[in-house]
């Protein structure tokens, strides 16, 4: 009896060792794409065999630490080559951004992309087959205990693809915390009305994660309810209406494979549990510097997409929205006896018409204010709605 304990004792000294030693060799992965900001090409983007204007995203890799957030790629030459000789310009839209209205792309063709850039830095991506991606069959969504997961189904009724990666557009309606009810203009205070409201606005984001999935190991080649993305039950997402416009592309093996490392490199480091960082490679290489590493994975396919809408009256009563600002309720009072000419209401209107909005009245005392950020929703919105909105 005292071995075993003394045993088990021995076990539990190494296993907290281990551990230890385990946290010890944690360090911090720099990968030198991102320790030397503007050293390496970042390319972005599909050659659109559809009926749809190819868009290429060029940009340069910027460090995590640093403040800045894009390094665009600009007076690029950028174009589109076939195995038959043919050549597509594509045009510089701003931004970094260089486009392309439909090439005309044959299926049985392959096709690569050749860039230029001001620095005579010369890039070429491997040539690439043209896929068919198939229809997105539905996108619905599931009520979790912690908020919304979205999901997509899709399925290629010809059985050749079973990779597949997909990319959105969100916008949503949304309210502030308070409702500005009254209005200051040129000195004078008077009732809103629904051509100057800001209570409710429309606004919107992309999708910043890679989003991929595979039916390569089913028996059955459909993807059925993939992840897309999850919206907490706190967010303003979700306060109003929600609608989602979901991109799918097909991928090759190689093209997922990319894809798959790159997400692991990105989103799935942290813990000494994770996979360890790894060098990604995609088709595109530097023929100016051969070992200058360049990230991005070029695919040919067309682009399918559909656009859901989701109301608030479909999800959960006691979700709540919980505002990205410190807003107090009751909002400040200003006390006066004559709205026109009181002291109070003067130095409000003079001293800090930038700082706070009107919104009520308390009978003959006066009115009750706010912050912008608390009660005029332009700030992070527009009051119109987008043209597709129902």
């Amino acid at each position: 009896m005292r071995f075993r304990d003394l045993n088990i004792n021995y076990n539990r000294i190494f296993l907290f060792g281990l551990i230890i030693t385990a946290l010890s060799c944690k360090k911090p992965y720099n990968p030198p794409a991102i320790q030397f900001p503007g050293s390496y090409l970042v390319v972005e983007g599909v050659i659109n065999s559809g009926a749809d204007s190819t868009i290429i995203k060029l940009s340069r890799s910027v460090p995590i630490a640093g403040t800045q957030k894009q390094n665009p790629e600009l007076s690029a030459v950028v174009t589109i080559e076939s195995d038959q000789n043919e050549v597509f310009a594509l045009a510089e839209a701003g931004n970094g951004k260089y486009a392309a209205p439909p090439l005309g792309i044959i299926q049985s063709h392959q096709y690569r992309l050749r860039i230029k850039t001001a620095a005579n830095k010369e890039y070429l991506s491997a040539f690439v087959p043209v896929q068919t991606t198939p229809p997105i069959d539905s996108i619905g969504y599931t009520v979790t205990p912690s908020g919304l997961l979205v999901y997509a189904n899709t399925h290629d009724p010809d059985d050749k693809v079973q990779y597949f990666k997909w990319d959105y557009d969100e916008d949503w309606q949304f309210h502030v915390d308070q409702n500005s009810v009254y209005i200051v203009e040129r000195g004078q205070i008077s009732e809103r009305t629904a051509k100057n409201q800001v209570y409710e606005c429309f606004t919107n984001d992309v999708s910043s994660s890679i989003v991929i999935g595979s039916s390569a190991k089913l028996v059955q080649h459909e993807i059925y309810q993939a992840p897309i993305t999850t919206i907490p039950s706190t967010s303003e997402k979700i306060q109003l209406k929600y609608s989602i416009l979901l991109r799918q592309y097909a991928l090759t093996r190689e093209a997922y494979q990319f894809w798959s490392q790159l997400k692991k490199n990105t989103e799935q480091l942290g813990s000494i549990f994770d996979a360890q960082p790894s060098e990604i490679s995609g088709n595109i290489k530097c023929l100016t510097n051969s070992a200058e590493p360049v990230i991005g994975f070029i695919s040919a396919n067309n682009v399918q997409s559909k656009r859901v809408f989701i109301p608030r009256s479909q999800l959960q009563v006691n979700w709540s929205a919980k505002s990205p600002y410190i807003c107090f309720t009751p909002a400040t009072t200003l006390y006066s006896d004559r709205v026109d000419n009181s002291t109070a209401v003067q130095v409000f209107l003079v001293d800090t018409p930038h700082l706070a909005l009107i919104i009520d009245k308390i009978g003959a005392l006066g009115y009750t204010r706010a912050s912008y950020e608390c009660a005029d929703c332009t700030i992070r919105g527009k009051r119109d709605p987008p043209p597709f909105w129902r």
